[in-house]
């Protein structure tokens, strides 16, 4: 298992999982699929973790965050 994941692996494991999930819950799906030392990369950052991934998704606009969990932005994700 590689200790680095790109983000386009996570946001499938959302797309998985259906709607909406919890934070820590995405958190710690990503542990068990990925690894509890993996770390993550985008096509513009390197070296994140799970919680600075979410962040970074969220502020890119590809993903949402309410009080109801984290989603995925319909038509943000890029297709590379």
């Amino acid at each position: 298992m590689s200790d680095s994941v790109h983000g386009h692996d996570v946001m499938a494991l959302m797309v998985a999982q259906g709607d909406v999930i919890l934070k820590s819950e995405l958190i710690s799906l990503m542990a068990q699929k990925f690894g509890e030392s993996a770390r993550y990369h985008t096509c513009s950052v390197e070296a994140l973790t799970a919680q600075e991934l979410i962040d970074f998704l969220v502020s890119k606009g590809k993903c949402q965050e309410t009080a109801h969990g984290i989603t995925l932005v319909a038509g943000r994700q890029c297709n590379h």
